[in-house]
């Protein structure tokens, strides 16, 4: 049986640039909320304009919890953030507070509310075979790898996706079962947590807009600093080759600092992958059968829609 969490909590998600941030804030103000981070970057210390993480003024004003609680070269995953996630709702409920999940990491909710296998544990031997194979292997022939091991899993995740790619050859290697069949099991079991008074929103808008909202990110990003910190980053020693330094933003920088692209090569490419990434977010969201969708432009309504659904309990 799973266990019951009967507590008020509210998920906000929706692509990169839709507006959650200033969402977020107005219903921590309506519902007297405290935010949990879902987002599979701001877990890192250091790495702030690229992450568009909030600002040291925005969590005075609201308290946000999962954001810098690791290293960049520290590996962080889906059961990870389910434990610590689990963790932060027993916390702020605890305080009277109602628990705000939001952010854009998909696999991360999915995880939450449906269910993650145990965590396989890797062992030196296969920790150590995968980092030889990092060492010779371009991504695409380590992506190439994993389609012939876990074919489900290859059409699944992105190519260019190297967090999941390894840890779908870690989870092969160590237990010679597919990271899918894994994921196939756990729906058969269940979820092992029930959220009985979870209210969960999307938030949609036009594809243009977002993309024009994405380009005015991207611009803001690289006026605030973004290469300035991935300089500071690398000399602090945490190298361009690291999971988290391969991500949207990070790794465009460190292609332009190592005088692989141009400044114009780095802004046009940051932009068009983060419309990808937008698009791979609004894939994984749509499998989420409980989230009720909202256009960003009807705050009034999804208002209106959580406090009945809790007035009625």
């Amino acid at each position: 049986m799973p266990v019951r969490i009967d507590v008020p909590i509210i998920v906000l998600v929706g692509p990169t640039a839709i507006g959650k941030t200033s969402l977020s804030f107005s219903l921590a103000a309506e519902f007297g909320c405290e935010i949990i981070s879902m987002d599979s970057m701001q877990v890192y210390r250091y790495m702030d304009i690229g992450t568009a993480k909030p600002t040291a003024e925005e969590r005075q004003r609201v308290a946000h919890h999962l954001l810098d609680i690791v290293d960049p070269d520290e590996q962080y995953n889906a059961a990870r953030f389910v434990a610590d996630c689990l963790e932060a709702i027993k916390r702020i409920s605890s305080q009277g507070k109602t628990p705000l999940i939001t952010g854009g990491t998909g696999l991360y909710l999915s995880s939450l509310i449906n269910g993650l296998f145990d965590t396989v544990h890797v062992s030196d031997k296969v920790g150590k075979r995968l980092a030889q194979m990092q060492e010779k292997m371009e991504l695409a022939d380590l992506y190439q790898e994993l389609c012939r091991v876990d074919r489900a899993t290859g059409a699944r995740i992105h190519k260019n996706d190297r967090q999941r790619i390894i840890r779908g050859l870690e989870i092969f290697y160590s237990t010679g079962i597919p990271w899918s069949q894994h994921l196939q099991e756990q729906k058969t079991k269940g979820p092992a947590v029930l959220f009985t008074r979870m209210f969960a929103a999307g938030l949609t808008g036009a594809r243009e807009m977002i993309y024009r909202r994405i380009e005015q990110r991207t611009a803001i990003m690289l006026a605030q600093g973004l290469v300035e910190e991935v300089e500071s980053l690398r000399n602090m020693g945490f190298g361009p080759d690291l999971n988290s330094m391969q991500s949207i933003g990070y790794r465009h920088a460190n292609q332009y600092i190592d005088g692989v692209w141009t400044f114009d090569d780095m802004e046009r490419l940051l932009m068009r992958d983060t419309r990808r990434y937008a698009k791979r977010q609004m894939t994984w969201f749509r499998r989420i059968d409980s989230l009720r969708w909202y256009n960003r432009e009807n705050k009034e309504k999804m208002i209106n829609d959580i406090r009945l659904y809790f007035d009625k309990d």
